[in-house]
Formats: C-alpha cells, structure tokens, sequence
C-alpha cells in the first residue's frame, strides 16, 4: 500500500530563472535557437518537478510549446515554471518564457510550454508524487486545464499505440 502524501502548495516548487543570451547561442539572423531555449525550459520545469517531488524526475512529454516572438542576442531571458497539476506518478508543469531587452527594459512574452514529469523511485520505478494543493484562484483554474490536458495525452497515448499496432500487423 502507498503512503497517503501530504498536499503541496505550487510556491513550494515555483522557480525563476534568467539566463542571457550569447552569441553562441544564436543563430545567422541574431535570434536564439529554439532547441537552446527548449533546454532552458527542460531545466526550469525539471527543478519545479524535483522541488515538489523531492525525488529524481525524467520528463516524459513536451506537448504543447510556441514560439511567439524573437529572442536577440544579449536579451535577458526569464522563465517561470510551477507545477500545474498531479496525478499518482507523473506531474505537468508549465513554463512561461519572456524576453528583456536590457537597454529599454522593455519585455515580450516569448514562449510558453506545458511538461509532463514522472517521478521514480530509488529502484528507476514510477513513484507516487505529492498530490498538489492550488490556493490561488489562477492556480485552481491552471489544476483543472492541466486535468483536461492529461486526459488529452492519455487519449493520445492510446491512438498512438493503436496505430503503432496496426503497423506491425500491416509488416506481417
């Protein structure tokens, strides 16, 4: 039997990062690469998952992330990540990505995403993750988006398996 785990609050696992874009970073046009920024929020949702799990995470979907506007080389990057929702073993984290421009302070929304973690135990294992307690009002509605979108992602999960199983009928 699994131990009943206590609620957590979303600012318990909420985390800012800020990185600054390089040259290196860049690609011909001046602008970052997607990948470059796909990584940043990897780690961002990644550090959520662990703070709210305590445990070691593997992200196990990336289902939704647009790009919106540009990032420049030498504008400041923010993200904000925090833990949307909890099921037994996995977790979806949001991530909000914005741009500085550091001379006008000006900032522009420039990505967004939506992860899914799952946490494992110390055997590699899916572990049982710390139901998650919204308090705000935003939090409340972002748990019941992130209800609607698992259940999106589990009926994905199935129409990709059923077809991968057509396919190895259709090989034989």
């Amino acid at each position: 039997m699994t131990p009943k785990l206590t609620p957590k609050p979303v600012k318990e696992s909420m985390v800012e990062m800020t990185e600054v874009v390089m040259p290196s970073d860049t690609n011909s046009l001046g602008t970052i690469f997607g990948g470059k920024v796909m990584a940043w929020i990897d780690i961002a949702a990644a550090t959520a998952a662990i703070r709210h799990t305590r445990r070691t995470v593997v992200t196990a979907s990336i289902d939704s992330l647009h790009f919106l506007s540009p990032i420049r080389t030498g504008y400041i990057v923010n993200l904000k990540a925090s833990v949307n929702y909890t099921g037994t073993t996995s977790m979806e984290v949001g991530v909000r990505v914005e741009s500085e421009n550091p001379i006008t302070g000006e900032r522009y929304h420039t990505a967004s995403a939506y992860l899914t973690f799952v946490a494992l135990d110390d055997h590699g294992k899916p572990a049982t993750v710390p139901p998650l307690l919204p308090e705000t009002e935003e939090e409340k509605i972002r748990f019941r988006q992130g209800a609607k979108r698992r259940e999106t992602r589990l009926q994905l999960a199935k129409e990709i398996k059923l077809l991968e199983e057509q396919q190895k009928l259709e090989k034989r």
